[in-house]
């Protein structure tokens, strides 16, 4: 009889790992502690809830190595992708979702597929002995008992990193004689993805205010056992980049390049603010880029600076919380299990990828991996010059375990590309094309050699 497999944690990885197991005839229980313990970055008890930005960032699958990893995951019947396109948004040549409708979506889904039931309650340590498939996908923000337990089982301290929230403004509330809809560069094919963000320009007086505002501004205070957590450099606080030199911004997501100011087209804005919409509706705009450990109350008073936000209604400010991940190039096998305790296997962010579409891409493979034990099955891995590939082998074994930090899908953890096809490809865009057209063959022949096996 196959067992059952146990999946702890209903967040983006654990909710594609349930959805691919459960697919391939597994019997799966997928262990979700909220309602009954609560976070402090989650708001509701939905599955797969997003609670930083609702971006999936880049979907262009021919330059772009997320992008690409959105199309892997498509081909591989992806529930995350699945329901990120039902539930899309306009938002350029990015992928942005209604984070309610979506996380409803993929509640849904799971909660009615046959193979998958969902209990409600907080696994405390580690998982009890009988349960020979579980799949530990409790995300960064692992529940205090587990992480001690993990920690106990490894003899190696968790590494973390502290994540910030950006805050969220009631669209209405944007003075749209300064501010104006424009994608960068106009990116996109509809003229919805073309105007999928709001522009808030600044001349270099007001810019520099801005960065005085921020910098004096009062911040959250760290506990003593937090103060020497790092932040990752994918997702640091506005203030922080502000701190490491009074241009940061204006070359990172304040820079003004690829936008034209239709109320005063003849003058180049100096900086310019971003918003992005957070709904379907459109009531609701992220400020892009500007997660934050400002006090509450200094935050309303600095963003309230910047030209066109000057009477900005906040529907959710910004925060910050503590996330963990664990060492994995020392500590996982090649399918993400414990080596310590292979029932054990690992999927998602506590891995030490970062990103919604990473974390749910490593559920993904755990799901399979899984079910693959569960059911007699085989266990290959997806070959490294794919998206998922190239994750997983960075977080098993890939990285440097003495400097592990959290990563994103980029070019940089691929197998170099042949000498002919390299100098074959002319420029940036030519090169990143050949790691996809090279990752979409390989992933292909990956999943037909699956179908077969199965």
């Amino acid at each position: 009889m196959a067992d059952t497999i146990h999946i702890i944690g209903g967040g983006m990885a654990g909710s594609e790992a349930a959805w691919q197991a459960a697919e391939r005839g597994a019997q799966v229980v997928l262990h979700e502690m909220r309602p009954h313990r609560e976070t402090h970055a989650h708001q509701t008890e939905g599955l797969a809830e997003l609670v930083c930005s609702n971006s999936f960032r880049s979907d262009d699958h021919e330059t772009s190595a997320v992008g690409l990893l959105h199309h892997e995951m498509r081909e591989a019947g992806s529930l995350i992708m699945r329901m990120a396109d039902t539930n899309s948004l306009p938002a350029g040549g990015a992928l942005a979702v209604d984070r309610d409708a979506f996380s409803a979506a993929v509640t849904n889904a799971l909660t009615t597929h046959p193979n998958i039931t969902l209990e409600r309650g907080e696994i405390e340590g580690l998982p009890p002995a009988e349960w020979k498939n579980v799949i530990v996908a409790t995300g960064p923000l692992t529940s205090p008992a587990l992480a001690d337990a993990i920690g106990t089982l490894t003899g190696t301290e968790s590494l973390a990193f502290f994540d910030a929230i950006a805050p969220i403004v009631h669209a209405d509330s944007v003075d749209l004689s300064k501010a104006w809809f424009q994608s960068r560069y106009d990116k996109g094919e509809t003229e919805a993805e073309r105007t999928a963000y709001l522009n808030c320009p600044m001349d270099r007086d007001q810019y520099e205010a801005f960065i005085d505002a921020l910098l004096s501004a009062p911040k959250t205070e760290f506990k003593e056992w937090e103060q020497d957590t790092p932040y990752f450099e994918g997702c640091l606080p506005i203030e922080v980049m502000a701190e490491r030199g009074r241009e940061t911004l204006r070359y990172g997501p304040l820079k003004p390049v690829g936008l034209t100011n239709e109320h005063n087209p003849t003058v180049k804005a100096y900086a310019v603010v971003q918003l992005r919409r957070e709904n379907a509706l459109g009531t609701l705009m992220n400020l892009v880029g500007f997660q934050t450990k400002m006090k509450y109350g200094a935050q309303a008073e600095v963003f309230r600076t910047i030209p066109g936000l000057e009477n900005a209604e906040f529907a959710r400010l910004g925060g910050i919380h503590r996330n963990t991940f664990i060492n994995s190039p020392i500590l996982l096998d090649g399918t993400m299990r414990m080596k310590a305790d292979p029932r054990l296997r690992f999927a998602g962010q506590i891995t030490g990828v970062e990103g919604y579409v990473e974390s749910a891409a490593m559920g993904l493979l755990a799901g399979r991996f899984a079910a693959a034990d569960a059911l007699g099955g085989t266990q290959e891995l997806p070959p490294p010059d794919t998206s998922h590939g190239a994750l997983l082998n960075h977080i098993t074994g890939g990285a440097e375990a003495d400097t592990f930090q959290p990563m994103n899908a980029n070019f940089g953890l691929f197998p170099p590309l042949a000498d002919d096809v390299r100098k074959g490809r002319k420029g940036k865009k030519e090169r990143q094309r050949a790691y996809t057209d090279r990752a979409k063959a390989s992933w292909a022949t990956w999943l037909e050699d699956k179908r077969e096996a199965a």
